[in-house]
């Protein structure tokens, strides 16, 4: 019996022991450095924006690690279809920093770090935090592109450690804006990504937003720690200790393409207006015209209705991008190919014309900020619907 309890003394003992090594944490010596990292657009949508991470350096322990939020795994079962669905888990990762700067080496895109002022016990609790988090069972969360991604989690974490000490600045306290109007700078040479994330994305990102929502973009990021100071015995002093550039990048030059899609929209419109001005004169309805119109646009309708309603993503919440894209249009459409038209179409196209006039309502009063490409569609379709609602409807 004696040998049984000291046999499950032991076992306890031991994973006593195991567990308590698990949470031990390398002590970092007292010249280890935390670093924001801010990295530069790049030429494709997706990095169009930017990319923010964690440094910690500490010669003496041979540590150079990178702490990246902005991960993902592939082999995550059915990654498209919860990457579509906004249910996709992002990871922090921590790994070899010069691993990381090679990729944006790679890119010919600008890195920057911003080592802090903080003492060599908070750079532990720092360290210590970020291995926390990126253990297996820490490191998935559910990322959000505006309101919580590899951006907004950096000050998170310096909030969690040292957030009595932060002195948040003036200008940030002040500023004013939205989602929408900040991330439009960084897509004047995509205009049809621009369209796309304008169509996409619903009236939620065009509130005015508060100063941490303004740390979503890894520029902003780089701006408010530059400015931030942290108060010690009632004195405040820079955040930063030092800026330092690791890749220089090349310059950017902003090309603007011709076939913007205002100038597509824009000549589809002129042909509408041919098209519909020739069937006035000839007393003929154009049926491949109408078909493609509302079938077109009904499919758009179709997807971003799917995106609002059927995913998680909430930025696509609220989109009245829907009153000009009409989903129900893609079951009209064949209605239309008929010779002779149903009385209700006539009704139906009044009712189309009264959505759009309610769009430009909403337009009006910057409930939600449209793409300027809007304007020609609506144009078209406003055209095309009148001529609809105007002709003679068979009994």
């Amino acid at each position: 019996m004696k040998k049984l309890l000291l046999l499950f003394i032991l076992c306890f003992t031991i994973i006593g022991n195991s567990q308590q090594t698990s949470t031990n944490f390398i002590s970092l010596s007292n010249k280890a450095e935390i670093s924001v990292i801010t990295c530069g657009p790049g030429n494709e949508v997706y990095a169009a924006f930017g990319h923010s991470a964690f440094r910690i350096e500490d010669k003496k322990n041979g540590i150079d690690r990178v702490y990246n939020y902005g991960t993902f795994n592939f082999n995550t079962p059915n990654f498209y279809g919860k990457f579509a669905q906004g249910n996709l888990l992002y990871l922090l990762s921590a790994y070899d920093f010069n691993r990381f700067v090679g990729s944006y080496f790679k890119e010919g895109r600008w890195v920057k770090a911003q080592v802090l002022d903080l003492k060599p016990s908070e750079v532990q609790a720092c360290f210590e935090f970020l291995e926390n988090n990126a253990l297996p069972e820490n490191s998935p969360y559910l990322y959000d592109y505006f309101f919580d991604n590899c951006s907004t989690r950096l000050y998170d974490v310096i909030d969690e450690v040292v957030g009595e000490k932060l002195v948040i600045p003036e200008t940030f306290k002040n500023s004013k804006g939205t989602h929408r109007s900040l991330i439009q700078p960084y897509l004047v040479d995509k205009p049809w990504g621009d369209f796309g994330i304008d169509i996409a994305l619903g009236s939620i990102i065009d509130r005015e937003i508060s100063m941490k929502e303004f740390l979503f973009l890894p520029e902003n990021v780089f701006t408010f720690f530059d400015q931030l100071q942290i108060e010690e015995n009632g004195k405040a002093h820079p955040f930063v200790k030092r800026t330092e550039t690791i890749l220089s990048g090349p310059k950017i030059n902003i090309s603007i393409t011709i076939l913007h899609p205002f100038l597509i929209f824009s000549i589809f419109f002129i042909i509408v207006v041919f098209i519909t001005r020739k069937d006035i004169k000839n007393k003929y309805r154009t049926r491949w015209l109408d078909f493609t119109l509302f079938f077109g646009f009904g499919l758009v309708g179709l997807m971003l209705s799917l995106i609002s309603f059927a995913t998680n993503h909430a930025s696509a919440a609220n989109n009245f991008n829907l009153l000009w894209a009409f989903a129900p249009n893609l079951l009209v459409s064949f209605v239309l190919l008929k010779k002779e038209l149903p009385t209700w179409v006539h009704t139906y196209c009044l009712v189309l014309l009264i959505l759009m006039g309610l769009l430009l309502l909403i337009w009006l009063l910057q409930i939600q900020i449209f793409s300027n490409a809007v304007i020609p569609i609506l144009l078209l379709l406003g055209y095309r619907y009148y001529y609809l609602w105007k002709l003679k409807p068979s009994s």
